[in-house]
């Protein structure tokens, strides 16, 4: 019984994101944004139960990215179509051909065909989780961003429009262009070969975990401070404290 706790907690991982995919679609953000962090919490503990435990498995490991997939990839991607389908119905700077722009009607459901782009994070996230599962380096880094830290970027957009109520920003949330250039990027991060630190820590000496330290005291001021609005900005933080890290090592 030992050994299945660790797959107990993936799976409510897995039960979090078929929730959040379900209040995604209806356009419920706000609740599926909290469904995603709860499946993500529950992501965080199955390996490190499985570790404590020592019940480490391959089962365990496809099951991961399998409950990965639906939280941090399926539900990213439903988020990014209706952005972009609310996106063409409103005036941008700059717009596509009225070809993309204009609604298409199958069996009675309408949408923008440029909405379907999209879904280019969700294919990336499948082939970052697979290629995850069959390269044994990544234990102390990741190649790529993780599919957790893309979502919650994902996710945190609504969020900012809900919360934050800036005009500005919602303007530029609900430009074309603007999301149709994070979701090009933020499959290409999904996918690359870009070494970023991972959060998990061997011990607690500052010595050994300084970079993840001040990356974790940077979180909190930042989100003290801007709130929703920060969680783009801590991920490109992320980003660029990885390639600062990597650099100084090289």
């Amino acid at each position: 019984m030992k050994k299945q706790i660790p797959n107990i907690v993936t799976l409510l991982n897995l039960f979090s994101g078929c929730i959040a995919v379900i209040l995604a679609v209806n356009s419920n953000f706000i609740a599926a944004a909290g469904f995603v962090v709860l499946g993500i919490f529950f992501d965080f503990f199955d390996g490190l139960l499985a570790r404590k435990l020592q019940v480490q498995s391959p089962l365990g490991i496809q099951l991961d990215s399998l409950a990965d997939m639906v939280t941090s990839g399926l539900v990213p991607g439903i988020i990014m179509f209706k952005l972009l389908a609310m996106s063409s119905d409103t005036p941008a700077l700059v717009s596509f051909s009225n070809e993309w722009n204009s609604a298409m009607h199958w069996q009675g459901f309408q949408f923008a065909p440029i909405a379907l782009l999209g879904f280019l994070i969700t294919m990336a996230s499948a082939y970052r989780l697979a290629k995850f599962n069959i390269d044994e380096d990544q234990q102390s880094y990741f190649k790529g961003l993780p599919t957790p830290a893309n979502t919650l970027l994902i996710v945190s957009l609504p969020l900012i429009m809900e919360f934050q109520n800036n005009d500005l920003i919602n303007a530029m949330i609900l430009n074309t262009w603007f999301l149709v250039v994070l979701t090009l990027v933020s499959a290409f991060m999904l996918v690359s070969s870009v070494k970023l630190f991972a959060l998990k820590f061997k011990d607690f000496s500052f010595k050994n975990n300084a970079l993840r330290y001040i990356f974790i005291v940077l979180c909190v001021v930042l989100l003290a401070v801007l709130q929703f609005a920060a969680i783009p900005i801590i991920i490109l933080l992320y980003i660029i404290l990885s390639l600062f890290s990597q650099a100084s090592i090289s």
